[in-house]
């Protein structure tokens, strides 16, 4: 629901009643992860979607019924022999989809409001509801902060509601979107409730370090994939926004400088385009010892081994060091800056989802991997 929180803001901030169906689970080759939505309103207009495609006019239809009927429900959309062209996902997965009513009347919506306005804001927040569990707590929600306070809960249970604050909270610390199951008091005993976490976090970062014509490229690419992306180089007369319009922000400094002031956490990927050793050096000194997801450091393989041999000379251990993915990138045979862009942006993909780099042709590997894989340390460079 939270992945078109702008939409859902607006039609709150609007009056307008609406349904969300919001993907719970999912199983084999299914197209879209826990927490994407589509919603309906009373008008029959439709945001987001569940499957890409594959059962969005059934679950169109589940929408406008929740909104006739004030009810939540719980629906599975799979795939077999006997309905392959019937209603179901003929890629072959599974998905479970809760649709709920969001109406002026409905308890729940204050709640929802708040979560939904966080994060249309771009500020951090979680909401929980109940997927599986007693029909009273159906459509109740509770809203978590990154400062552990929340808003909303189930009803008669205070325990259950710290419970789930304290799941959704660790969710949030993570930037995860899960399901948690408990029990319906809050412990881990009596009768299992099932619930949805959606947690909604600011984009993560992109620091690109070298204003140069592959960065302008990477630049592009990396707003594509929703990152935050910071220019950084030492030079103001290339690190300027006449070359880079499509950043976010362009910062004038020695790169190992600002990468000490500057706040990064482990969604954070870097990617070190100076090719010049006197930025290098420095720079992945410090870029090694941090907690990031990625960093990257651009140069040929014979500039690669010069610069190790540097790093070590000025205490990178070999352990730091085999974080460094060198050369950064898959091999596409890129040569234009915009090849070379999608080259390093493929590898930060599948670093981040745990995925080989090899061609779907003939291999047996997953194409959907577990979009919670969130490796802190895998690092990489490029001819």
């Amino acid at each position: 629901m939270l992945d078109i929180a702008d939409d859902l803001h607006r039609w709150v901030e609007q009056g307008r009643d609406f349904a969300v169906a919001t993907v719970v689970a999912v199983g084999g080759s299914a197209p879209r992860l826990p927490g994407a939505a589509l919603a309906v309103d009373a008008d029959g207009t439709a945001v987001g979607s569940v499957s890409g495609g594959c059962v969005e006019g059934a679950v169109y239809d589940l929408c406008r019924q929740a909104l006739a009927d004030g009810g939540t429900v719980l629906e599975r959309f799979g795939y077999s022999d006997e309905d392959a062209f019937a209603v179901g996902l003929t890629c072959g997965g599974v998905i479970d989809i809760l649709v709920t009513p969001v109406r002026a009347a409905d308890p729940a919506r204050p709640v929802l409001a708040t979560a939904l306005a966080a994060a249309a804001r771009g500020e951090a927040a979680a909401v929980a509801r109940v997927v599986d569990g007693p029909s009273e707590l159906l459509g109740r929600a509770l809203v978590v902060r990154p400062d552990g306070s929340y808003d909303g809960g189930f009803g008669a249970h205070p325990e259950l509601d710290r419970t789930v604050a304290g799941e959704a909270g660790a969710l949030l610390d993570a930037g995860r979107t899960a399901t948690v199951e408990i029990g319906e008091q809050g412990s881990r005993c009596g009768a299992p409730l099932t619930l949805l976490v959606e947690s909604s976090v600011p984009p993560p970062r992109m620091i690109v370090f070298g204003a140069i014509d592959f960065a302008s490229a990477l630049v592009r690419v990396g707003k594509f994939l929703n990152y935050r992306v910071t220019v950084c180089d030492a030079r103001p007369v290339f690190a300027t926004a006449a070359r880079f319009p499509d950043a976010d922000e362009i910062v004038v400094e020695w790169p190992h400088t600002y990468l000490e002031r500057t706040d990064v956490d482990s969604r954070t990927v870097l990617c070190v385009l100076t090719h010049d050793a006197k930025f290098d050096v420095p720079l992945l000194r410090l870029a090694l010892k941090l907690p990031v997801a990625y960093v990257g450091a651009m140069g040929s393989r014979r500039t690669h081994l010069d610069r190790n041999e540097r790093l070590r000379e000025v205490g990178v251990t070999d352990m730091e060091l085999a974080r460094l993915r060198s050369p950064i990138g898959l091999d596409l045979g890129a040569r234009t800056p915009e090849e070379t862009a999608l080259s390093i942006a493929a590898e930060i993909v599948a670093n981040r989802r745990g995925g080989s780099g090899v061609s779907l042709t003939g291999a047996h590997t997953p194409i959907h991997h577990d979009g919670t894989r969130t490796p802190a340390g895998r690092i990489g460079s490029v001819a």
